[in-house]
């Protein structure tokens, strides 16, 4: 029996939202860079940022102004969510878990066990 692909939604490692945010950025960046994604899969967060930089608009700012900025948002959303999802899930499991071992050397030798004494300025 074939192999059976896996539904499961690629995620990079749990931390904050600003970790995950900052995460999924250099996921992307590493997986723009690769040489093994298709050309036409790497479009996609370059559509979405074209779109963002262009004039025409789907719902302008002027007419609809929180809706006019939600849908720029929404379009880059969905434009580097399926970006990564179309990416061959080895290529992307590969730079998460790199990603996630340089988070894991960098959390190492944080913790200084001290005692602290107070000082009075007189």
């Amino acid at each position: 029996m074939a192999d059976k692909q896996s539904n499961k939604m690629i995620t990079p490692p749990q931390g904050g939202m600003l970790r995950d945010l900052v995460t999924r950025l250099k996921l992307i960046g590493r997986l723009m860079a690769d040489r093994r994604v298709n050309i036409f899969v790497k479009l996609l967060p370059l559509a979405s940022l074209a779109y963002l930089f262009s004039p025409v608009d789907l719902i302008p700012g002027v007419v609809l102004p929180v809706i006019g900025a939600l849908d720029d948002a929404a379009i880059l959303w969905i434009g580097s969510t399926l970006f990564v999802e179309l990416c061959p899930p080895k290529i992307v499991e590969e730079h998460i878990n790199e990603l996630a071992s340089k988070y894991e050397d960098d959390s190492t030798g944080d913790v200084v066990d001290a005692e602290s004494t107070d000082v009075d300025d007189q």
